[in-house]
């Protein structure tokens, strides 16, 4: 596992807990802004995780498949995860 994998992996463990906690925050009847917060704060987490993986991509795969002349489907997944992520 690498640097990345590992941020990003920790990025998705700290979500779980937030999320554990969300779901725990919506069945004690807790304030809907202070768990639309912390809906907020999962997403940033999930946004975290899901750029560092895209970074280990692009650094390993991508760069490899660029070397060997083959790195056009590679380019064309990342454009459309790029896409999604701007919609």
């Amino acid at each position: 596992m690498n640097e990345e994998q590992r941020k990003a992996l920790q990025s998705l463990k700290t979500c779980r807990g937030q999320i554990e906690g969300i779901i725990k925050m919506i069945e004690d009847g807790r304030y809907c802004v202070d768990i639309s917060n912390q809906i907020i704060a999962a997403q940033a987490l999930l946004k975290k995780a899901n750029l560092l993986i895209l970074k280990q991509h692009i650094d390993h795969c991508v760069k490899d498949a660029v070397k060997l002349d083959n790195g056009d489907e590679k380019i064309d997944e990342i454009i459309d995860i790029l896409s999604k992520i701007m919609k």
